[in-house]
């Protein structure tokens, strides 16, 4: 059935007023889990991984969930659906996150399965291996979970506006994104000129928009893999989405995923702040234009504009594995930074940069240990990592404050 366009949308909502009661979730997803199938290597020597936790609503809820400890994290709430051959092992390791998760059972089909290949070049590619069962905003408010602080979006521009008069029906808002926040991460087949007018349209709905680089380039026709890799470029185009403005009342922000290069926030509050990824690349010679990563200033420095410029040449960090689900959870993170911090963009952006760094290490998500009533991931407590980043960005003339 084809859905009415935005102006007549208040004749199919759900009853307004639905939720007086609602409970503590700080963050929720409409991405799907997907096991994962993992071919990588050199050509005549690869290798693959099966069974691999994956999917864009998985590593976002991770990225929430790193800094989210019980018994916060019983404030992330997601929905997976189990297909009658979902592994008990992967059922385990879900559940062992401790957070308000549902899974729903569904034995007349398989579970959703995709397929990866790495290769040179940073190629990839990705199918699905068997049907899809795409979420809908009638499963978030089946599950009471519409009442997030944040919700993830992974969807074309139509469809995020369509999601949030939908949510915001059932919890009786009459302007969509004035209470929960939308956080919107564009689909890169979409990313195209000529859905630039609906993502225009989409803006006025969220409180952040946070495609890569690319995603961002792919709206305005732009190809060049140099020319939307230089800081200037992002800078420009970014600009042009907080000149449209963002949000209802034009507050939110657009945070650009810049991978090896870090990322951009920009708002009208603070325009153009560039943060280092947390891994940075390994210079094949002289490096990493050390002092133009040194100018990545501040929303109020004279050198906001400048960003950071990773080279072709540069090699991967080493501690860097599989950069699937990165970019996922650096929304995860950040969404939980947004509640943490009271709205700070720059602080919960850095809070994405570290939950990334997490997600890159493995082939699959990062474990979870304790150790004195501590929380470990991959070994490391993720508030040391976020100190040590904060350090590590200040010392280059950025204030996350």
């Amino acid at each position: 059935m084809q859905r009415p366009p935005p102006a007549t949308y208040s004749s199919w909502l759900p009853p307004r007023g639905v939720f007086t009661t609602p409970p503590q979730i700080d963050f929720t997803t409409l991405g799907m889990f997907i096991i994962d199938q993992i071919h990588y290597g050199p050509t005549g020597h690869r290798n693959f991984v099966d069974n691999v936790i994956g999917g864009a609503g998985t590593y976002a809820v991770v990225g929430a969930r790193l800094f989210s400890p019980p018994p916060l994290s019983q404030n992330i709430g997601w929905i997976v659906d189990a297909g009658r051959d979902f592994p008990y092992d992967i059922r385990s390791q879900l559940l062992a996150l401790d957070t308000r998760l549902s899974i729903r059972e569904t034995p007349e089909r398989l579970t959703t399965r995709g397929w990866n290949t790495y290769g040179p070049g940073d190629h990839r590619a990705f199918r699905y291996l068997t049907p899809t069962k795409r979420l809908e905003a009638d499963d978030l408010i089946s599950a009471g979970l519409p009442v997030a602080k944040t919700v993830h979006l992974i969807c074309s521009p139509s469809r995020a506006q369509m999601v949030c008069y939908e949510l915001c029906g059932g919890l009786d808002e009459r302007i969509p994104g004035a209470g929960t926040r939308f956080l919107w991460e564009p689909v890169p087949d979409l990313c195209t000129p000529d859905h630039r007018i609906e993502m225009y349209k989409t803006l006025k709905l969220m409180h952040v928009i946070s495609p890569n680089h690319a995603e961002l380039a792919g709206f305005y026709g732009l190809e060049d893999p140099i020319d939307i890799s230089t800081p200037d470029t992002i800078t420009s185009l970014a600009t042009k989405l907080v000149t449209a403005g963002i949000g209802p009342n034009g507050t939110g922000a657009v945070i650009v995923r810049c991978g090896k290069m870090g990322c951009l926030v920009s708002s009208r509050k603070r325009m153009n702040v560039w943060l280092p990824a947390y891994y940075q690349p390994e210079p094949e010679d002289e490096g990493m234009n050390g002092d133009e990563e040194n100018d990545a200033k501040d929303g109020d420095g004279s050198k906001s504009n400048s960003g950071p410029r990773a080279k072709d040449s540069d090699r991967s960090h080493p501690k860097v594995v599989d950069p699937t689900g990165g970019g996922n959870a650096f929304i995860g993170g950040l969404a939980i930074g947004l509640v943490r911090s009271g709205g700070n963009f720059v602080l919960a952006a850095a809070m994405g940069t570290v939950a990334a760094s997490f997600t890159i290490e493995q082939i699959g998500i990062p474990t979870l240990s304790k150790q004195g009533g501590r929380e470990l991931w991959n070994g490391v407590e993720v508030q040391d990592r976020l100190e040590e980043y904060r350090r590590r960005v200040e010392e280059m003339g950025i204030s996350l404050g």
